[in-house]
């Protein structure tokens, strides 16, 4: 296919990559039939070659497969937000706000339009593991549609293919997008936002534009601030590249704006001018205030480390803090290099070149501006990750994964239709090199994980290299095919963590993706059988690469189902699926493993895994896996439940989450997830229990009351003034309170 490039600036004839981008379809002549759409679809556009689109629908076809593969393994996942999906299936009252429990005591610490999909799929096919993670399947797959798109628009159906194929394997992407956290609809949402403004900036649209806003909007309704990351070069691309006059330009970003404002803004202005007496508290906050929480601990505390109600600190200051070293390689670290960083500095490669080419081009190029676009996004982006002393987790960089892709596919496209000249071969060359090269050192970092990989990476890598340096004085064939062991060389390490990533089990709130020992921050229990980083920085339970062999034999257990520690099953270590009971001694293992270790258990209380598991004290374990449930301990909840708003309190979302999962009925969640927000109050919790509205407090769970343990916290005070009152229950190793009889 003949592809044009951008016209230098003293030129303004149009100019494209790849076909035009805004060719309308042609009618078909006078009584000429039209194709039938299963054809129409199959074929793709009259102008691309034939195996363009059948390509494309393989490679969703191949990504979906892939995500879907072994789903239910996972059980409930994050169980903090399952259980809030199941009260959204509930009551319509808390899927608006987002409350962890039908009673509305509660909400989570986030917005909760990323819940929507899920809840509504709850609705439709009951609760279970499926219908919980399946609606993120579809979310993963679109992304990748949305950046083939993008890319195939002003490039070619091959680039767009290479950006495909690079955003679907990368083992970040392929977790989150099976999981039920908020960044799988972050993601489509924001890769929707750079597509519009791609699209804008073809026509000159003003139409495009509000969809952009709008995108962003509804974005910072499934995580907040984090969807404004890419607005200052979305704005500046479009406010210098767009094809029309500068006051136009300006009127139409102030439109996007106003969408912006619209769809981010009527919920959050409903919630706050509703009255905070009949609705439920806001998790996170401390002041039941939903611009405190955006502002304070989901959002510029995330930056400066300052989060008021977290668990501990930030303190990143460029040497460490307990959320990992902050700097310029925190990308490439060992903590977070396996999940993302394979093809940055591909891409980063890529990037440069793309600019340069296009540096002579008008000021409306559409192909410098999708550079600009994509490529600004993934700057950003990866600065202020890199620098952020707040709270942070590996998964997070899964926003990066579309703009990686999307900067891949256009560069090397670009490249690919310039190979004649010296400098693009080399280029693309160098980039190839950097991949393999890259890849090599992030797969030795596992040396026990499929060791022969790294050789086979590095030496493919430097052998398509020397074959592209010579892409334009060979035969195209051979080209293609040194093009071809390249991608493959370049995608084989993703592909193969990726792989592992989706044949492993993960729950908790601190997923990562690959092997054993691939990322070594987190809380601990993220992902069983490795990669899941332990614990968090300073000694509270981490665990190491070495502790991969104790994590498979964890994971073993989990999986026969045949142990010691009785469970029921919610997709949690130690328990079967969703509904059914099982029996594993993996999850005390695991817990009991660390800690022989690292010795330390987190502030508050219980051991890494086990005591949390056990439905016991607090800890690490219990701000990011719940409790195990006996089948004892579901019946005696479920006695009477219809009599109570709430059947049992806990310290924690977490520790709430498990047992409402397993019952089905409202758990109400002292504190929030952290357990250190101040609702209820103990005067709040008094008038609860008085008016009969709650059955069992459950003992341990969260911080072990308070902040840091801390006896003035709300917890600690709701705690011992329940110990000194009423009847302890024991049901196997877990205590309980009834609220009914005193002591």
């Amino acid at each position: 296919m003949t592809t044009h490039y951008d016209q230098p600036a003293q030129q303004d004839t149009p100019a494209t990559w790849g076909p035009p981008p805004t060719a309308p379809p042609q009618a078909p002549e006078s009584g000429e039939p039209r194709q039938p759409f299963v054809r129409r679809l199959w074929r793709g556009r009259p102008e691309d070659p034939r195996w363009a689109r059948p390509a494309f629908l393989g490679l969703l076809a191949v990504t979906l497969v892939t995500y879907l593969y072994n789903l239910s393994a996972s059980g409930y996942a994050n169980s903090f937000y399952s259980a809030a999906v199941q009260a959204g299936s509930k009551s319509w009252k808390a899927f608006f706000f987002g409350s962890l429990d039908a009673g509305n005591a509660i909400t989570v610490d986030k917005p909760s339009a990323f819940m929507w999909p899920m809840e509504l799929s709850v609705r439709i096919f009951g609760l279970n593991s499926w219908a919980i993670l399946a609606p993120e399947v579809l979310m993963g797959v679109g992304t990748v549609a949305v950046v083939y798109a993008g890319v195939r628009r002003r490039f070619s159906p091959a680039a767009g293919l290479v950006a495909g194929a690079v955003l679907a394997p990368t083992p970040v992407a392929a977790l989150m997008f099976r999981f039920n956290n908020p960044d799988a609809l972050l993601a489509l949402l924001m890769s929707l936002a750079c597509y519009f403004v791609v699209r804008a900036v073809e026509d000159g649209r003003t139409g495009w534009l509000v969809w952009a806003g709008a995108a962003i909007g509804f974005a910072f309704l499934a995580k907040t601030l984090q969807a404004f990351l890419i607005l200052p070069p979305l704005a500046i691309v479009y406010a210098v590249c767009g094809p029309v006059r500068l006051r136009k330009r300006l009127v139409q970003l102030g439109l996007a704006t106003l969408a912006l404002i619209v769809a981010g803004g009527w919920w959050v202005a409903i919630v706050e001018l509703w009255p905070a007496s009949s609705r439920p508290y806001i998790g996170g906050s401390q002041n039941n205030s939903f611009l405190e929480l955006t502002f304070g601990y989901n959002g510029l505390g995330r930056i400066s480390g300052d989060e008021t109600g977290s668990v501990v600190p930030g303190g990143g200051n460029g040497s460490g803090g307990q959320w990992g070293e902050t700097g310029w390689d925190r990308m490439f670290n060992s903590e977070i290099g396996s999940q993302i960083s394979w093809l940055i500095p591909a891409a980063l490669i890529l990037l440069g070149a793309g600019l340069w080419a296009t540096r002579k081009a008008r000021r409306t190029s559409v192909t410098r501006a999708s550079f600009l676009v994509w490529g600004g996004s993934l700057l950003i982006t990866m600065v202020v990750f890199s620098y952020m002393a707040g709270i942070f987790h590996q998964y997070y960089t899964v926003a990066l994964a579309p703009y990686i892709a999307a900067v891949t596919g256009m560069g090397a496209g670009l490249l690919w239709e310039k190979r004649k000249e010296t400098w693009a071969s080399l280029t693309l060359a160098a980039a190839v090199v950097a991949a393999a090269a890259w890849g090599y050192v992030l797969l030795n970092r596992t040396s026990g994980y499929l060791p022969w990989l790294k050789w086979l990476v590095l030496v493919g890598g430097l052998a398509a290299a020397f074959g592209l340096v010579f892409a334009g004085r060979i035969s195209r064939q051979l080209a293609l095919g040194a093009a071809a062991v390249g991608l493959v060389a370049a995608l084989a390490g993703p592909t193969a963590y990726t792989l592992s990533t989706v044949n492993s089990a993960h729950t908790g709130s601190i997923p990562t993706a690959g092997p054993a020992g691939a990322s070594m921050m987190g809380f601990g229990g993220g992902r069983p059988g490795g990669g899941n980083g332990g614990g968090m920085r300073g000694g509270f339970g981490a665990g190491t690469p070495g502790q991969g062999q104790q994590n498979q034999q964890n994971q073993q257990g989990r999986q026969n189902g045949n142990g010691t520690v009785p469970g029921q099953g919610q997709g949690f270590p130690g328990g079967g699926m969703p509904g059914q009971n099982g029996n594993s001694q993996g999850g005390q293992g695991q817990g009991q493993g660390q800690n022989q270790q690292n010795g330390n258990g987190f502030p508050g209380g219980g051991q890494t895994g086990e005591g949390s598991r056990m439905g016991g004290g607090g800890g690490a374990g219990g701000l990011v896996n719940g409790a195990n449930v006996s089948s004892a301990a579901k019946k005696l909840l479920e006695k009477n439940a219809g009599t109570y708003t709430w059947v049992a309190a806990s310290i924690g979302s977490q520790n709430a989450a498990s047992y409402q999962l397993a019952t089905g009925d409202p758990v109400m969640a002292i504190g929030g997830f952290n357990g250190t927000d101040p609702s209820p109050t103990l005067a709040e919790f008094k008038k609860y229990v008085t008016d009969g509205k709650i059955h069992y407090f459950i003992a341990g769970g969260g911080m072990g009351g308070g902040m840091g343990g801390s006896d003035s916290g709300t917890a600690s005070q709701i705690t011992s003034w329940v110990e000194s009152n009423f009847k302890k229950v024991k049901v196997g190793s877990a205590t309980f309170y009834d609220l009914t009889q005193s002591s």
